[in-house]
């Protein structure tokens, strides 16, 4: 099925983005090629709706990826006779053409200056601001990056797709405790969420963030991450591992057919049971302690299960099981034959 010019194309695999900017002439076509900024022309002609914006902004994302630059400008240009060049949006869409057409560094610095003269006379432009912070870490600059983004976190800290930036930068610099404290915070907005609940888009930030962005899954992988990382003390071990174990629980008890959650046990309990880990005393009592040996064995069965359900479901492509990355089966998949082929051994 063709993916909807409504949903967000960041994360959509290559044959898909381009199915969708195909559309973009049918689209076109079919759309007035003016738009009237008059809230009184507007209101009279009836004939605008709000999910003919939201196209043009996905069909430039989408256009973009394939390399169909006039489309894009195209879609930018009526989003621009619309909204206006001083719209926010707008001028975070322009600036994210410009870097996609850009062919070294120093288009790359110059998109930059631009931003950051846009910053300079209003600083509360959240969408450029998030656009600058998505080119300094493209660019490699991730001090500069960082520093922005706790500058933006100050002004704006309930932005939960900053914090979740955030704490995807501090993991690429291997600081778990601080990419774990960031991703927490995108907790305390959406505790019940087993991902962030609307995906971030690339006119905000990296067209790389997470998509979707894991809350609690994501902090059962900080946690392993950083419980397996070199030099781990026995007792960090043991906390980070009893962290992973409840984070990756409850994201599968918040969405019962979660792939990465179901993976994510199946990894740590694999390792806890490999390894005979028994749980050590806890010195801090609000610490989770980690389960015994006979809960981590049911934990890995459970695991196990549902993988093996998911994968066979998937590739029979029945329905109600559609729409799970072919990669994270494919991981399942590859996860389930290692541990059968230990089982042999």
């Amino acid at each position: 099925m063709a993916p909807s010019v409504l949903q967000s194309p960041v994360q959509l695999p290559p044959a898909a983005a381009l199915s969708l900017s195909q559309q973009a002439p049918a689209i076109l076509r079919n759309s007035p090629s003016t738009a009237s900024s008059s809230p009184f022309g507007t209101l009279l002609s009836g004939s605008e709706k709000p999910e003919q914006w939201l196209q043009y902004e996905n069909l430039i994302l989408s256009c973009l990826r394939t390399g169909d630059d006039q489309a894009a400008h195209v879609c930018l240009g009526r989003l621009v006779a619309r909204f206006g060049d001083d719209n926010e949006r707008v001028q975070a869409l322009r600036g994210l053409v410009k870097e996609a057409e850009a062919e070294n560094n120093g288009a790359l610095e110059d998109v930059l200056k631009e931003y950051d003269q846009i910053l300079s006379e209003n600083d509360t432009n959240i969408p450029v601001a998030k656009r600058r912070i998505a080119l300094l870490r493209s660019m490699g600059r991730l001090s500069d990056a960082t520093s922005a983004l706790v500058q933006l976190l100050d002004f704006s800290p309930t932005d939960a797709e900053a914090w979740s930036e955030l704490s995807d930068i501090y993991l690429s610099q291997g600081l778990y405790p601080q990419a774990v404290y960031a991703m927490e915070e995108v907790l305390v907005m959406a505790p019940n969420a087993w991902n962030v609940c609307s995906p971030t888009t690339a006119l905000d930030l990296s067209p790389m963030l997470m998509q979707p962005s894991q809350i609690h899954a994501r902090l059962g992988e900080l946690q392993y991450m950083a419980a397996t990382a070199p030099g781990v003390a026995n007792g960090s071990y043991q906390k980070c591992m009893a962290e992973a174990v409840k984070r990756f629980s409850r994201s599968i008890e918040l969405c019962d057919d979660y792939l990465r959650g179901y993976y994510g046990l199946k990894l740590v309990t694999k390792k806890l049971l490999e390894e005979n880990a028994k749980p050590t005393k806890q010195t801090n009592e609000s610490d989770f302690a980690l389960p015994d040996t006979n809960t981590i064995e049911r934990l890995n069965e459970l695991a196990t299960a549902k993988l093996s359900e998911i994968i066979r479901h998937s590739a029979a492509n029945d329905r109600g099981w559609r729409g799970y990355s072919e990669a994270e089966v494919a991981a399942a998949r590859e996860l389930l034959a290692d541990d059968a082929s230990a089982a042999k051994r």
